[in-house]
């Protein structure tokens, strides 16, 4: 598909000009699954917009990670947005959840852009209301939710964004993103089972109660 087809499909608030500048001026990018884009402390060069797959952004502290949300198609970064147009460090780290399809739109042309183009500005408003939400969930789920609650949930998100159930993940990485052991998220993965909520083999855990 040509690309400034496809950029009118997924952002059809986009205008025509905005359109040919992003088309001449953004790097398309086919991201393998795993790759980081971003870690805390770097210069933010480029932002990116997700025409397909899923980003991941979190936060990290020693060995342990704080997942805060996903990136999915049609939407952008709003913390790299903003770190990238003030010029200064990530406070966050940002790695493809799934193979995915990128539009890099480089930092330098910020400025400009929101400038000369609402619509352009009006993504990222909208982006800022869907993580402001995002954390706020975060935060009320660290604050007031029994763990193994956080776990199911976290689970059903994942399937939600990445469309695979069975989950093919470890029980570290679980506790590694939701910032706790990986001893705690074994006895509860086992009692998620005993409750007919998940089925778990070797390599993968099936969300049951979706």
């Amino acid at each position: 598909m040509d690309l400034a087809v496809q950029i009118k499909q997924q952002f059809p608030h986009f205008n025509a000009e905005l359109i040919s500048e992003i088309v001449q001026h953004a790097l398309e990018k086919e991201v393998p699954k795993d790759t980081e884009l971003l870690r805390e402390g770097q210069f933010i060069k480029v932002i990116p917009l997700v025409l397909k797959g899923v980003l991941k952004v979190y936060t990290k502290h020693e060995d342990k990670e704080l997942l805060l949300y996903y990136i999915q198609p049609n939407e952008s970064c709003i913390m790299s947005f903003s770190a990238g147009i003030n010029n200064q460090p990530s406070k966050i780290y940002a790695v493809t959840e799934e193979d995915s399809h990128l539009l890099l739109i480089p930092a330098e042309k910020l400025s400009k852009w929101t400038k000369q183009f609402p619509d352009f500005n009006s993504l990222f408003f909208l982006q800022y209301n869907l993580r402001y939400s995002d954390l706020l969930d975060t935060i009320n789920s660290l604050l007031f939710e029994k763990l193994d609650k956080r776990v199911l949930d976290y689970l059903k998100e994942k399937v939600a964004v990445t469309q695979n159930n069975p989950l093919k993940i470890s029980h570290r990485q679980i506790a590694s993103e939701l910032g706790t052991a990986r001893e705690v998220i074994s006895r509860i993965i086992k009692k998620l089972e005993l409750e007919g909520k998940v089925k778990q083999s070797a390599t993968t855990i099936e969300i049951l109660d979706l």
